[in-house]
């Protein structure tokens, strides 16, 4: 310095200066040296303000923030929450610098940098707490002018250069909250986190911070993976499409029944990226977001959630199918004679409330045959017209009672031994049949000795006598479905299950007091039904064997009317066993029903295969077969039975006269009813020969492809869903109804659990029902605008896919829900699959009646409903007046 040089000069030259003098300047130096090495040292700073705002120069901008979990952050303290970005500080500075401004702490001036005090990230310096406290206590002791008037610059420097980093980092926060769809806030609060923990570090401490880039990396790769998988899928899909498929032929999404369940997969991944891997907090938001959303939808239970429900595609009918499929509406159009004349006999039963029905059958009501106005009506009951159906032109909205102490049913297979009295309680049948071993009261149970008026000593002996003396029956084999006519309480239909062999039971409801009733309280399939004036609801050439022991029907009369009826349902080459006594008696009554009979079938073309006597039991069986061929008929000398018309379709069935007439046998090999059907099991998912590659199925693809895409589809729902999801326990369901069959892949999918089920086909649906029974299943007709042929409480489980949005463009779904009421014993359940703009009116009317419903799960326009019955009823009865 000029000024300290001068002095010296000066007291050089000078001799006269005194001692003290000499000491003074010595001393008074020293001072200066200790100031201007003081200034020196204070003057020097960091080549970065070093403020806690501070990121990495060269830092890359990615798109995601990880979210801190155990995996990706060391232990370090809580993030201290949302702070000015000039003031960002940890809980521990706040508490070390008793409440020393922001400002203050902003800057730190250090005496020397180390390396160590130093993290290189891109060139910028991270300041430790260490650090800072001691530079803030040199910084105390400064006093001098100078070293305020270097502090003030140094301060200006500080804040241009803080303002400046701030201003970094809010353009950061910017752009990354652009790219990151949600939980921006959370995100910057995590990434402020990591920065207060790791200067919260010792200098020497190895902080390691999770690579964002690696792994956005890692989760693109598993998404390109997956993408990958589902466009191989979709193309392999496409290609099966392409040559399965007519090109005029569009298919929706929907069908396609593999995609859902990956679809579903990817876009959860998405939604986790681009929430910025927050998958802890995206999990629990999801749950209760889905807990949220179902507790809308149900009362009761809480709701599960079902993958395999969601992810299983539901099959839309193509609307150019049906061109191409024939319906019993259409079918029976030209033909049906129904009564307009006859008073429904139901007019106080519409009421705005439930209530119970006040009717004479009482717990046993069945609307459509005990329509007691419109039967007084009848002109006729020759025919047994007065056991016919007689449908109230509008169905009742009244609900039936419960007898008094209904108990839960007895489970298959026990129920087919015995029964509780109180459930179906009736005795005139034991008491005039109990001889026959038919049914007994034992105690509080009705016992079934599993006997009948033509195998006394059991049922299964008399199944065994039938095929030991036509082997070719090969029950379960080659005889899958039988039809068994006048079945009283169905033992013979019961007995069958233990042979592979399913019996459609019917028989009417007489003075045989609850007779069909019986069968289905006991676990046997059985509908109410009789031979009368009308065809029974079934295809035609459908049925193996038909069976009738004892079964009170005069074959012989009215040219055969009945046994007519009998050969349009029998498959050609179908065997028909009769069990009665002109078969074994020699009384004058039956030797004149003996020839009549021997004419009648000879003129038919049945050929007599035997005439077997059953010596355990006393009786004997006539067994007769069908022609496949046709060259029998037109070899007859007799046109009697004659050949029916041309224009008179075999097939039609739902309210169609009886006529006395014949159709011919199917010649051509591609038409149904010219081979038998493969064995049972195969049969069941095997496609039907005749199933023809050129009509278009009812889901738009070729009909055999059409048929193995519904079959798998069912496998799927039923064994990931239905099983297992839906909260059901099967080993309480024994009785099920699939109201709304199409090829009956539902009940193809539950042929291994110890369940038989109805499939009913719709009227107003295409025809698929031959393609049922040739599957060895059965079903029958319907509109389920009217009442079904059952009694009350006969079925565990209902199934209806996709009816109720058809059904409610005809008919009003109040009466609807009634009949499933019904038709459903308490305890018992009802699946509901159908649009979701259905749903709101069918659950309400399910919580109307007091059910409780389960599952509401709607995806893609779609839903799934699963409901129970209790056991309530209403107080009043409908007024009769």
């Amino acid at each position: 310095m000029p000024m300290g040089k001068s002095r010296i000069s000066k007291r050089s030259s000078s001799s006269s200066n005194s001692y003290a003098s000499t000491a003074t300047t010595l001393v008074f130096l020293a001072l200066c040296v200790l100031g201007v090495w003081m200034l020196s040292s204070n003057s020097v700073t960091p080549p970065e303000t070093t403020t806690r705002n501070t990121i990495t120069r060269n830092e890359p901008q990615t798109t995601t923030t990880p979210t801190p979990t155990k995996s990706n952050l060391p232990a370090f303290e809580d993030n201290p929450g949302d702070l000015p970005d000039d003031a960002i500080k940890s809980d521990d500075e706040a508490n070390d610098n008793g409440g020393k401004s922001q400002q203050d702490q902003k800057v730190a001036i250090l005496p020397e940098i180390s390396k160590d005090s130093i993290v290189d990230n891109g060139g910028d310096a991270i300041i430790t707490d260490k650090q800072e406290s001691s530079a803030e206590d040199s910084h105390g002791k400064e006093s001098t002018e100078e070293q305020e008037k270097q502090k003030e610059s140094e301060n200006q420097n500080t804040e241009e250069s803080s303002f400046t980093q701030n201003q970094r980092i809010e353009e950061t926060t910017s752009e990354e909250s652009k790219q990151t769809s949600n939980n921006n806030e959370e995100s910057e609060q995590n990434r402020v986190s990591e920065e207060n923990n790791v200067e919260n570090q010792t200098p020497n401490e190895n902080i390691q911070i999770p690579d964002e880039l690696d792994q956005e990396k890692r989760l693109q790769q598993q998404l390109k993976e997956d993408e990958s998988r589902e466009n191989t899928q979709e193309s392999q899909y496409n290609e099966d499409q392409q040559q399965q498929q007519p090109k005029d032929v569009e298919m929706s999404n929907e069908e396609k029944p593999d995609q859902t369940q990956p679809q579903k997969e990817y876009q959860d991944e998405s939604q986790q990226t681009q929430a910025g891997n927050q998958e802890t907090q995206q999990k629990e938001d999801n749950k209760e977001e889905g807990n949220t959303e179902s507790n809308k939808g149900t009362e009761s239970n809480t709701v599960e959630t079902f993958p395999a429900v969601e992810n299983t595609v539901i099959p839309k009918e193509s609307k150019e199918s049906k061109k191409s499929w024939a319906t019993q509406a259409t079918q029976s159009a030209n033909e049906k004679e129904r009564r307009k004349d006859e008073s429904s006999g139901n007019e106080g039963m519409y009421e705005t409330t439930w209530q119970l029905c006040n009717v004479t059958a009482g717990p046993d009501y069945i609307p459509c045959l005990d329509n007691e106005k419109a039967v007084k009506k009848l002109r006729s009951t020759k025919h047994f017209e007065h056991r016919e159906r007689h449908c109230p032109e509008q169905g009742p909205t009244c609900l039936v009672p419960v007898p008094e102490g209904y108990k839960k049913p007895t489970e298959w297979p026990k129920s087919r031994d015995k029964i509780w009295y109180h459930n179906v309680p009736h005795t005139k049948l034991a008491e005039v049949k109990g001889h026959q071993n038919w049914v007994k009261v034992t105690g509080e149970f009705l016992t079934f000795p599993g006997g009948g008026t033509q195998f006394i000593h059991g049922a299964l002996h008399y199944i065994d006598f039938l095929q030991q003396s036509v082997p070719a029956i090969a029950w379960g084999k080659q005889t899958r479905v039988i039809l068994d006519v006048g079945c009283g309480v169905a033992s013979f239909g019961g007995y069958l299950f233990d042979r592979n062999v399913i019996a459609m039971s019917f028989a009417p409801k007489d003075e045989h007091e609850a007779q069909v009733q019986f069968a289905l309280e006991r676990g046997i399939p059985a509908i109410s039904a009789v031979m009368g004036s009308q065809r029974l609801q079934f295809p035609s050439r459908v049925f193996d064997v038909v069976h009738c022991a004892r079964c009170r029907v005069p074959w012989h009369a009215d040219d055969g009317l009945h046994l007519l009826e009998l050969n349009r349902v029998l498959r050609p080459g179908g065997y028909f066993v009769w069990s009665a006594t002109p078969v074994y008696q020699k009384l004058p009554e039956d030797v004149e029903i003996w020839k009549a009979m021997s004419s009648l079938t000879a003129s038919m073309c049945w050929e007599l295969v035997t005439i077997k006597k059953d010596k355990l039991n006393s009786v004997g069986a006539a067994i007769y077969r069908k022609p496949t061929t046709n060259d029998c008929y037109n070899q007859r000398k007799h046109k009697r039975p004659p050949m029916c018309k041309e224009d008179d379709d075999p097939n039609a069935a739902w309210y169609v006269p009886l006529q006395a007439c014949m159709h011919p046998v199917p010649v051509d090999n591609a038409e149904r009813g010219t081979k038998w059907p493969e064995p049972w099991p195969r049969r069941v998912q095997t496609p039907p020969y005749w199933l023809n590659s050129s009509q278009m199925g009812i889901y738009g693809k070729p009909s055999p492809q059409d048929f193995a895409t519904d079959h798998e589809h069912w496998k799927r729902v039923v064994s990931k869903s239905y099983l297992t999801s839906l909260g059901i326990s099967w080993s309480n369901v024994r009785n099920v109804m699939d109201m709304r069959a199409v090829y009956g892949g539902f009940a193809a999918a539950l042929k291994d659990l110890p369940v038989w089920v109805m499939n009913v086909v719709n009227i107003d649906s295409p025809d698929t029902l031959p393609i049922i029974y040739e599957r060895g299943l059965f079903g029958i007709y319907h509109d389920w605008c009217e009442s079904f042929s059952t009694y009350p409480r006969t079925y565990d489980l209902l199934h209806a896919d996709h009816l109720f949005s058809r059904l409610k463009k005809r008919c009003k779904l109040a009466p609807v829900m009634a009949e499933v009421d019904r038709i459903v014993r308490p305890g018992g359940k009802l699946i509901v699959r159908d649009e979701s703009s259905i749903f709101r009116e069918v659950e309400n009317l399910l919580k109307s009646l007091h059910w409780e419903v389960h599952v509401t799960i709607s995806k893609n326009q779609e839903g799934l409903l699963s409901a129970q019955k209790g056991d309530w009823r209403p107080d009043t009865y409908v007024d009769s007046s």
